[in-house]
């Protein structure tokens, strides 16, 4: 097979698993679940089979006892955080009257200095905004429960994705070896070896990062609560969600914290211990736990890392999340070697330049 034919062989093969899986975007949830909480959790079962449980046996404990913690965490939490959204609701009306205090001599002053023109336009502005603001707001809403949140898909993340993590789980190197023995032979030593970038990233980035969110979850959750922040628990666990997005959880959190404690009390301590809460939360982050967990040669960048989960969140819902950054540190790697391989190469050296060897 000449290298035209090898190319267009390949190229077509690509077109055929995109195609495949955009059409099979809504039934592939609980199978990408399951493969990536399977991957998570391999080096755990290499570690228990090599104490001398078999492969069997290792799967079967590792599964059950994960799935039973988030269960067991879903019947903890689900009970507290509906108990604090039904005591946020009530409150609505005080926050209201409050931020109306705060606002008054600021309002006071804007009205005195404004004419009656500027203020009605300023009116007609807000409003279109506030409902601009919603009706996005509601569409956003909307896509996440059609696309990922339906009620068939929800049934199929709980029931599936434990089979299909435990087979996984129990064949990963099974499958690994079966990946390894249909590789070309001609080129098998450089494919082994951008795999083994590819999971060196991704080990890097998934795992530690899930680790980080983890971490930073129940420490913005139990530090928003001990300041008496009403909603603490959800906002510290939505930090935790959204850290997997580098720079978002914090900032967002920051600020609906911040706007929740302004909103409780007329007082400033409130949002200068959760301002204080989240300064340290984010020294932890940035001096103990990602340089602990992730490490700092992960080569994917946070931009693009932000990037390819707004592609996959468009293109495939949320399906596309759970992809974007295996297929972000796939296209990472294989960048780095073309680079690479380019730098070696007459193209970049000239013809007639004597080209030095790799480093």
């Amino acid at each position: 097979m000449t290298s035209p034919q090898r190319y267009r062989f390949w190229f077509i093969g690509l077109l055929v698993s995109l195609g495949l899986l955009f059409l099979l975007r809504d039934v592939l949830l609980p199978f990408v679940a399951g493969m990536a909480i399977a991957y998570f959790l391999d080096p755990l079962a290499d570690w228990l089979e090599s104490r001398g449980l078999s492969r069997t046996a290792s799967t079967a404990v590792i599964t059950a006892a994960f799935f039973m913690t988030a269960m067991i965490g879903l019947l903890i939490l689900v009970p507290i955080l509906q108990n604090q959204i039904v005591s946020f609701a009530r409150r609505v009306p005080g926050y209201i009257d409050i931020l109306n205090q705060r606002l008054e001599p600021i309002l006071s002053e804007i009205k005195g200095r404004m004419s009656e023109d500027d203020l009605e336009r300023l009116r007609s502005s807000t409003t279109g905004f506030i409902g601009t603001a919603v009706s996005w707001f509601m569409k956003v809403l909307s896509g996440v429960v059609t696309s990922g949140l339906a009620v068939v898909n929800v049934l199929s993340v709980l029931f599936i994705t434990p089979v299909v993590t435990f087979y996984m789980l129990r064949d990963w190197d099974v499958l690994v070896g079966k990946i390894n023995d249909h590789l070309p032979r001609e080129n098998m030593s450089t494919i082994r070896t951008q795999f083994q970038e590819i999971d060196r990233t991704l080990a890097g980035f998934i795992r530690g990062q899930a680790t980080v969110c983890l971490c930073l979850g129940l420490f913005y959750g139990i530090g928003l609560s001990i300041t008496g922040l009403d909603l603490g628990l959800s906002i510290g666990l939505l930090v935790g969600f959204l850290s997997f997005i580098p720079y978002v959880g914090t900032i967002s959190g920051f600020v609906i914290g911040i706007s929740m404690a302004i909103a409780q009390t007329l007082e400033w301590h409130l949002p200068v211990t959760v301002a204080g809460v989240f300064l340290v939360g984010q020294l932890l982050e940035g001096y103990v736990l990602t340089p602990k967990l992730v490490g700092a040669r992960i080569g994917l960048h946070p931009v693009w890392i932000i990037f390819a989960l707004l592609a996959g969140g468009s293109l495939f819902g949320f399906v596309g999340v759970l992809l974007a950054v295996p297929v972000a540190a796939v296209v990472g790697v294989l960048v780095r070697f073309s680079l690479r391989r380019y730098l070696e190469s007459p193209l970049y050296h000239g013809e007639h330049s004597v080209v030095p060897p790799p480093l």
